[in-house]
């Protein structure tokens, strides 16, 4: 069977470096029990997951065109070819237990795929994945960084993440107009946040949304009693100055001071 043609709708760029595959298929650590590959297109990542032992593999692909390929290349795969979009399935229907990710993740649809993550965030101890290097760059970003966002605060607020590798567009086909970066995302020990988690999924928002205006302005479509706020240095910072905890902190202030108005 020929290869597959990539499809720019689907944001599609086939990775044909053989080292970097394999690379990216090491990342993962020892969260092996379930692994799940989003959109392994000629399955240039899955020959080097497929072998190992021990764990429970299987693809999920939108492209038909490249399902055929893998059910035609991969007969090991049967069964375990799952044709469909992995930000409108339940994850649960795949397996209850514990699942970590994997993939060459399209550009178009990799911030998606994270705040979908967050969503099971219960279920999935760990994720390797490549993205655009820019965006890959912003989610294991720290506070005082320019490209430290609301992705950055949400993400580590319940993972680790870590930038491991910067991959260049000529090892593409076809090749992308930037580079990729590879990061791996391990699930910490926090359950739930010490605060009304919704309530920070606003507060954070909100912040960011005029990211270059202090605390104290840019929150200023939450109603809280601020009499205390004049004095309070987090007031004062910008959100990118913010660390997840601070955020938590700002959040739990602001929660008790909603009922005093």
């Amino acid at each position: 069977m020929r290869n597959v043609k990539a499809k720019k709708h689907l944001g599609q760029h086939f990775l044909t470096d053989e080292s970097i595959a394999k690379r990216i298929a090491d990342g993962l650590t020892n969260h092996k029990t379930n692994v799940l590959e989003i959109g392994p297109g000629m399955g240039v990542l899955t020959k080097y997951l497929i072998p190992q032992e021990g764990i429970n593999f299987k693809v999920v692909e939108i492209d038909t065109e490249s399902v055929a390929y893998l059910e035609e290349n991969f007969p090991s795969l049967q069964g375990n070819i799952i044709s469909g979009d992995f930000l409108k399935m339940d994850l649960t229907t795949i397996t209850q237990e514990p699942i970590s990710i994997i993939g060459n993740f399209p550009y178009n649809i990799s911030s998606q795929i994270f705040f979908k993550v967050l969503e099971y965030k219960d279920q999935i101890p760990e994720v390797v994945g490549m993205l655009q290097k820019e965006v890959a760059e912003r989610l294991a970003a720290g506070p005082g960084s320019k490209t430290y966002g609301i992705l950055s605060v949400f993400l580590q607020a319940y993972y680790t993440v870590e930038y491991l590798f910067t991959v260049p567009e000529h090892v593409f086909n076809p090749p992308p107009k930037v580079k990729s970066g590879v990061i791996r995302v391990l699930r910490n020990d926090v359950k739930k946040l010490d605060c009304n988690e919704k309530l920070f999924i606003r507060v954070v928002k909100t912040g960011f949304n005029q990211r270059r205006k202090t605390l104290s302005n840019s929150l200023k479509s939450i109603q809280f009693n601020r009499e205390k706020v004049p004095e309070m240095e987090i007031f004062k910072k910008r959100p990118e100055q913010l660390s997840v905890q601070e955020f938590v902190e700002l959040t739990q202030f602001i929660e008790a001071n909603l009922q005093q108005q």
